[in-house]
């Protein structure tokens, strides 16, 4: 799938660290969509809080970053989102209303997934056709799992963003 291809060389570009789970995790996050995240909104307003007031440095990264094949799911990088003077009520709201909204398709995670097996093999991800299809046979044994990023990519770029419907974040639209 070109998408995927396009998508991981980005990030690649980017997250040079990056491991399988993060990029399960980033593919995850495309399909799926933030909707396990937001159990109760109150508790997601209290781990936005504390994650704001604990950001301190991190990589140079856009506000909005399209993961998905439409280009309409982002992740939202705190730390730029927030010096450009955007409010966390706005964040929360978008998030919370695409966990609500955003259909979850496991078919498109398992479609996803399917590809990197021949992206790794035409070397377009640093990892063999075997390590990739250990890997989504074991994810795919699990039913799909919601997966935490690696320790090295957490260490090497203190991720800190939320997954959003770009067109439920109307303050973007102005950047």
């Amino acid at each position: 799938m070109k998408f995927i291809g396009q998508l991981l060389s980005h990030h690649f570009q980017r997250y040079p660290r990056m491991e399988l789970v993060d990029v399960y995790k980033l593919l995850h996050q495309a399909a799926m969509g933030p909707g396990h995240a937001i159990d109760d909104p109150a508790v997601a307003r209290a781990k936005l809080a504390a994650e704001v007031v604990n950001l301190g440095e991190g990589p140079d990264d856009p506000i909005a970053d399209p993961i998905s094949p439409d280009g309409k799911m982002a992740r939202i990088h705190l730390r730029p989102y927030f010096a450009a003077g955007h409010t966390a009520n706005l964040l929360l709201d978008a998030f919370v209303r695409t966990g609500r909204s955003y259909p979850a398709a496991p078919a498109r995670l398992e479609k996803f997934c399917a590809c990197l097996g021949d992206l790794a093999a035409a070397g377009g991800i640093p990892f063999t056709r075997d390590e990739v299809e250990r890997y989504v046979q074991a994810i795919a044994g699990q039913s799909y799992p919601v997966v935490r990023h690696s320790d090295a990519y957490r260490t090497a770029y203190r991720p800190a963003y939320r997954v959003i419907a770009l067109d439920l974040l109307p303050a973007l639209h102005r950047i």
